[in-house]
């Protein structure tokens, strides 16, 4: 190893020797993904602010720029700065900000762009965290000002990170919409308040390694190795649109028996008040994964659901609680994983109301294909995958525009998206009909993005963006999804404006 490339523990006591003997420290902090001019005139410009010159690196589990970024892995970028003559010592960053790092080093100024000097331009928010920390031990923030290049636009032109479709798509994309256009018409959506209605299902993920065939059956055997737990469901779709509007309600219900009640509510963003309702005699719904650590496979699956109707008494406890709810929101949300919670007097209540509907009716293994969208006679927006809309028309090979065509025509929908996995998705508005091709085939794992679209999405569509602007917003959100397992992150506002940053520049 490089003898600049320091552990940042090893840094920190080599920091702390050298303020001893009355040098002065200066740190820089990024993901320095593609080294060039502007990062070099920033070192050089650092340097001259004091005696030692530190550089820490931002890990690739924690660079946020979307599917396909870091470009050059951490080795490689650590290397890359070493062999800098303005840098004296590098260490990669453990956290996913600098904040820490501050705290642990201590220096005595903390140098950055004049891209940061404004901390509204700052998409994550962490610059004013950043500079409080530096001030926190003793420094100062400087920002340097030089030439300025993006190491993202620079990547995006020469380093084909994108299939010919995707480049002409976005490359026709930012004629109409710069990446900050878009991201202040998702910041306008903070103020919409938002009534999430739908199935609250926990999600078990229990990942296994695969040993082999037991000898006398034919059964899989499999070690297990770890077991995560995540909020699924209606539950996710609000933690999703609680990322981006400010007054999130959710109605759902949980089951007497087994209610994980304790987990949800640590699990639920705190913009998000709750109305549950105790199914009795019931559990939660709880669906158990058994995935192979090799590739995220699933293995098998149980679910714990009693998906009959609920009982009489309480089904009209929920629909006057609901009805009660509707003037209060500007858009409802409605999740639909027909596990017995939404009876047709529930789509009667919603579908009679003025209020603003987006819909989802999701086709599963648990409902066997019982649960098709057109149970609706209306919503303003239907978000469902290619299969479920074909499903639901008993149209297995016609043209996917004329299935969205009927679904406009027969649900009085303003607006139809159906995601079509590694597709992309298709979005219609009046019989305008748009495409845009999948932004990333990276996958970790594709169930929940679907959730994530419709969560997403729904605002947007609410507040009257045109289809194209929820096509890319949706596969943005999309491509982001399917690198988190199941639901075990919700897609928060920085994350999605970095992204939407990284595909536009």
């Amino acid at each position: 190893m490089h003898p600049k490339i320091l552990s940042i523990e090893s840094l920190a006591a080599s920091v702390q020797a050298l303020k001893a003997s009355g040098k002065s420290v200066v740190l820089c902090h990024g993901v320095f993904d593609l080294l060039h001019p502007g990062h070099i005139r920033h070192f050089q410009s650092a340097r001259a602010l004091g005696d030692v010159l530190i550089v820490t690196v931002t890990p690739d589990q924690h660079v946020n720029k979307g599917p396909g970024r870091p470009v050059f892995p951490e080795q490689l970028r650590l290397e890359s700065l070493a062999a800098l003559s303005m840098i004296d010592y590098v260490a990669l960053n453990r956290w996913p900000t600098a904040i820490e790092a501050i705290e642990l080093l201590r220096p005595d100024v903390y140098a950055k762009g004049e891209e940061y000097e404004q901390s509204d331009n700052d998409l994550t928010g962490k610059i004013v965290d950043e500079e409080q920390a530096v001030h926190r031990v003793g420094g100062r923030i400087q920002f340097t000002h030089d030439v300025v290049y993006s190491s993202t636009k620079l990547l995006n032109t020469h380093f084909g990170l994108w299939s010919d479709e995707v480049r002409a798509t976005l490359d026709a994309f930012k004629k109409k919409y710069s990446a900050s256009q878009v991201i202040d018409l998702l910041k306008g959506l903070k103020g919409k308040r938002v009534l999430v209605v739908g199935d609250s299902i926990i999600d078990e993920y229990h990942t296994c390694q695969v040993i082999g065939r037991a000898s006398k059956t034919t059964a899989i055997n499999a070690r297990f190795l770890d077991a995560e737990t995540y909020a699924g469901g209606a539950l996710a779709v609000a933690n999703h649109v609680a990322g981006f509007c400010d007054h999130v309600h959710l109605v759902s219900c949980l089951g007497e028996r087994d209610s994980h009640l304790s987990f949800i509510e640590k699990n639920l963003r705190p913009n998000i008040s709750r109305k549950f309702f105790t199914v009795p005699d019931r559990p939660t719904i709880l669906k158990r994964r058994f995935i192979d650590s090799f590739k995220f496979q699933k293995l098998f699956e149980e679910s714990f659901i009693d998906d009959r109707p609920l009982p009489s008494s309480l089904q009209c406890q929920l629909d006057a609680s609901i009805q009660e709810l509707l003037p209060e929101y500007d858009l409802v949300i409605v999740a639909d994983f027909g596990h017995g919670m939404i009876h047709k007097s529930t789509v009667k209540v919603l579908t009679d109301s003025p209020a603003y509907l987006a819909l989802n009716a999701q086709t599963n293994s648990p409902n066997m294909g019982y649960n098709p969208v057109t149970k609706y006679p209306r919503a303003d927006y239907v978000c469902v995958d290619q299969e479920e809309i074909r499903l639901a028309y008993h149209d297995r090979f016609g043209a996917l525009e004329d299935i969205i065509a009927r679904a406009e025509s027969d649900m009085s929908a303003d607006i139809v998206a159906v995601t079509r996995a590694n597709r992309g998705s298709t979005v219609s508005a009046h019989g305008v009909i748009i495409n845009t091709p999948v932004f990333s085939t990276d996958v970790v794992d594709t169930m929940g993005a679907g959730d994530a679209f419709l969560a997403i999405t729904s605002p947007c569509a609410a507040a009257g963006f045109d289809p194209e602007l929820i096509g890319f917003i949706g596969n943005a959100v999309g491509a982001l999804a399917i690198r988190i397992l199941g639901n075990r992150e919700s897609i928060d506002s920085a994350r999605l404006y970095k992204y939407i940053t990284t595909l536009l520049k």
